[in-house]
């Protein structure tokens, strides 16, 4: 990768009382994309966020944005950091144009400036800006912080867990906004638990699970792994075993021997289901449903945990 604009190299954190959020880490951000981070709740992705910006001491590793080391020269390296956080932490007396404009203050900019016009028009907020944040809604509330974020025109935007809980016309409107500063050159990382904001923004996608980055891969090289399905067919008749002749087929019993159950990659060409089900049909083995599902990225993490286990 020539030229990353942000690098992780060796990062962990052990807090105090012996809890390990975050094994040792190495990561490269190439300037100008899109890498989403994905994990369930609780996996490390806040923490590898919050060390990276400033708000967590790491216990080892360095950190280095946009040629600054992060620890050494904090200072310059947040200001080219905008952070927009899960939880709402604004002045709820204050108005929406007045909490942006010291947002861009802190970082030394000028307060006076039509870039933050453009991006309260951005987000929608231009007709509230003479509003109190305690008088907008929760979706409103979340454009404000989105809009601070964004308010020193930092380099690189973490987006934290961005569409919780938010409303359709707000999930809309922020991944415009993300193409338009992608378009421009901001390196977007994004944090989630939704595989479907990764498929639809991301360029690279790494999965993180109990504080271990397991994976950084290129979007469509992940996605192949999400084309995996399941097939589970519930038998007429119980089975103590797979019968040999099913082999080809890689199938298993579930359910105490009342299922038999078929893992295909539905972006093949040709799944093996037809042929499948006439061998069944050729063994006299009856069944009465039929039942498919996706692979959920639990199971994904499921499967890279045990990849590792076995390794």
């Amino acid at each position: 990768m020539a030229d990353p604009i942000l690098t992780v190299a060796g990062v962990t954190k052990t807090y105090a009382g012996g809890t390990t959020a975050l094994q040792p880490t190495d990561l490269a951000i190439e300037r100008g994309e899109i890498f989403a981070l994905l994990g369930p709740n609780g996996a490390g992705k806040t923490t590898l966020i919050s060390i990276i910006c400033g708000i967590v001491t790491p216990s080892a590793g360095t950190i280095t944005v946009d040629g600054y080391d992060a620890i050494r020269d904090m200072k310059q390296a947040r200001r080219r950091i905008g952070l927009v956080p899960q939880e709402l932490h604004v002045d709820m007396f204050e108005t929406v144009l007045a909490t942006v404009t010291f947002s861009r203050r802190l970082f030394g900019r000028s307060g006076h400036s039509d870039y933050i016009e453009q991006v309260l028009r951005d987000l929608s907020l231009w007709d509230k800006r003479d509003a109190k944040i305690m008088e907008l809604s929760g979706g409103m509330k979340r454009r404000v912080l989105i809009a601070k974020a964004l308010s020193h025109e930092p380099d690189i935007l973490f987006l934290d867990e961005p569409t919780a809980g938010v409303d359709v016309a707000l999930r809309r409107d922020m991944w415009k906004l993300v193409h338009k500063l992608r378009a421009n050159g901001t390196t977007i990382i994004l944090t989630t638990h939704y595989i479907e904001e990764a498929e639809e923004m991301a360029d690279r996608v790494g999965v993180i699970n109990k504080g271990q980055l397991l994976l950084v891969e290129e979007k469509t090289a992940l996605m192949q792994k999400l084309g995996k399905r399941e097939m589970d067919i519930t038998l007429v008749d119980p089975m103590t075993g797979v019968p040999a002749d099913l082999a080809e087929w890689d199938v298993s019993l579930t359910d105490d021997g009342k299922r038999l159950r078929y893992v295909f990659d539905a972006t093949e060409e040709r799944t093996g289901i037809p042929s499948l089900l006439r061998k069944l049909a050729d063994l006299d083995i009856g069944f009465k449903d039929l039942e498919t599902s996706k692979s959920s990225l639990e199971d994904i993490f499921v499967d890279l945990v045990a990849e590792r286990e076995a390794a």
